[in-house]
């Protein structure tokens, strides 16, 4: 079997990570062999949002790189799509696999059902309700031309089911919980980002920003940046990295603006780094999906600075708060959080395994994506 995966993003190299290890320990004792051919769309170029994620979770180095960069939506995707179709003609894949809700998932699901090649979505069925989200439109799309859906949550799969979607739904559990359990010892063994930082275990938060809405629509960051020094000075330290969207922000709409000297700004860090900073952290403030899961897995209590999540199960399970970028519910979220941990009562990372599978996940999607292919062979 020959599979193309199409990768782009940050927590997109953290889902192939864990497929790859399976797709290797597979081929070293089976006749059979499978082979993965990577395409990197360029959409992180970044080297600290990329290339450290390929070396430090020991991705094969993509096939290749299409060095698509930054751009509008339309202009992005449509330079994707060209050059995903070149390749995907000349290599004649038996499945492309997709992974998440970026403008790389989406090209690479049209090119993929246009040519007639069989898609297999990763991490589909996840639904914000909120069509002003590009990944929401990322998502639908990609799942409704997809052949095979590969549902991280019971919700995922009940959310398909809605949409008549169920014949092509397979439940398989989180991919990115196989990545937490399997890295969170090494980054323990090697990431050095505390001591680098002077920080203690316990006595900081973790700050990430990246979300379009946050960072471009008018007024929104500069509110976020004015409550992050508010928690500095008044509540606890906050480590920041620093997307390059919002980079760009601070250095234009926002450049008189001075951050509180207990609001560390760092440059983007590699996963272990983060996953070290994230399982230290008292706290996680963030806008990223992604950040929501792994938090919860890891018992960090999470405020969520968007009014709706994908990711509903860390809510429901009472890891994760939803303020949007309210001062009030984020100053409010941060006390709470702050007294709950106090009490030495965490019990909601307990609950990951009920909703986002045994951490197996890359197992049970290769397994699906080889019994696919049989059934088409025969």
């Amino acid at each position: 079997m020959k599979l193309v995966n199409i990768v782009g993003a940050r927590p997109q190299f953290i889902k192939l990570a864990p497929l790859e290890r399976a797709i290797t320990e597979f081929n070293s004792g089976d006749s059979r062999t499978v082979e993965s051919v990577i395409i990197h769309t360029g959409q992180h170029y970044d080297s600290g949002m990329s290339d450290i994620f390929f070396d430090q979770l020991k991705i094969p180095r993509a096939h290749f790189h299409l060095d698509v960069g930054s751009g509008r939506h339309g202009e992005q995707t449509g330079r994707m799509l060209e050059k995903i179709e070149d390749i995907l003609l000349d290599a004649s894949p038996d499945m492309v696999v997709t992974y998440g809700d970026t403008n790389s998932t989406l090209a690479g699901a049209l090119a993929a059902s246009k040519l007639h090649i069989p898609v297999a979505h990763v991490e589909a069925g996840l639904r914000s309700f909120d069509r002003r989200m590009p990944e929401e439109i990322n998502r639908l799309v990609a799942d409704h031309v997809s052949d095979l859906l590969l549902a991280p949550t019971p919700t995922a799969v009940t959310n398909l089911g809605n949409e008549n979607l169920s014949s092509r739904t397979v439940f398989t559990g989180d991919i990115m919980y196989d990545a937490v359990l399997f890295n969170r010892n090494l980054a323990k063994q090697r990431s050095a980002i505390l001591k680098k930082l002077q920080l203690e275990p316990g006595t900081f938060g973790l700050v990430t920003v990246h979300r379009a809405s946050n960072t471009d629509e008018k007024g929104r960051l500069g509110k976020l940046l004015q409550t992050f020094n508010e928690v500095a000075a008044k509540q606890l330290p906050l480590v920041f990295p620093v997307h390059p969207r919002t980079a760009n922000a601070l250095k234009s709409e926002y450049a008189r603006w001075t951050a509180h000297p207990n609001l560390h700004l760092v440059d983007p860090l590699g996963y272990l780094d983060m996953l070290s900073l994230l399982d230290n952290a008292k706290i996680a403030l963030t806008d990223s999906g992604g950040l929501q899961k792994e938090a919860f897995f890891l018992g960090c209590p999470c405020i969520t600075l968007r009014e709706e999540t994908e990711w509903v199960e860390t809510v429901e399970a009472g890891g994760n708060r939803l303020t949007g970028t309210d001062p009030e519910k984020i100053l409010a979220a941060v006390s709470h959080w702050q007294q709950y941990s106090a009490s030495g009562v965490l019990r909601f990372s307990s609950e990951a395994a009920q909703y986002f599978g045994d951490g197996h996940a890359a197992s049970a999607i290769l397994d699906t994506l080889l019994q696919f292919s049989g059934r088409r062979a025969a």
